[in-house]
């Protein structure tokens, strides 16, 4: 066989895994896109590995590796589907906005650290001027 004939296999499958990941609003098909990419590379790596006939079979122990990658990969990605779709009961990328880090400024959550505590006595008030002053209490 031609190295061709997987050469244009890969392309096609690669073409498909772009556009699936691109045009695709469901996060599920985008994550069969990235699939399609990954066993598009798996493809090459085998098809070099017979043509150029390492005796070390480089790419397909490469491809095992792919393989084991992905399959992390996925189930990786599905668990943080599962996780959105319970938190906002949709999967449409478009929709999941609220994930979004929205730069308004700094965050107020917290307590203000620099400011000095209402209920701090007088004491430790004083202690913190000496401190400061190098002199002691």
């Amino acid at each position: 066989m031609h190295l061709a004939v997987p050469l244009v296999i890969a392309s096609a499958l690669f073409a498909i895994g772009v556009y699936a990941v691109l045009a695709r609003r469901n996060a599920v098909l985008v994550l069969m896109g990235v699939e399609l990419m990954l066993n598009a590379v798996n493809l090459l790596l085998v098809a070099f590995d017979v043509y150029l006939r390492d005796t070390l079979h480089t790419g397909q122990a490469l491809t095992l590796f792919v393989i084991t990658i992905a399959a992390a990969e996925i189930g990786l990605g599905l668990a943080i589907v599962l996780a959105v779709f319970r938190g906002s009961a949709t999967i449409d990328l478009d929709l999941l906005r609220t994930l979004a880090d929205h730069d308004d400024g700094p965050d107020h959550d917290g307590p203000d650290l620099d400011a000095p505590d209402a209920d701090e006595d007088h004491d430790t008030t004083i202690g913190r001027q000496a401190q400061r002053s190098g002199s002691p209490p």
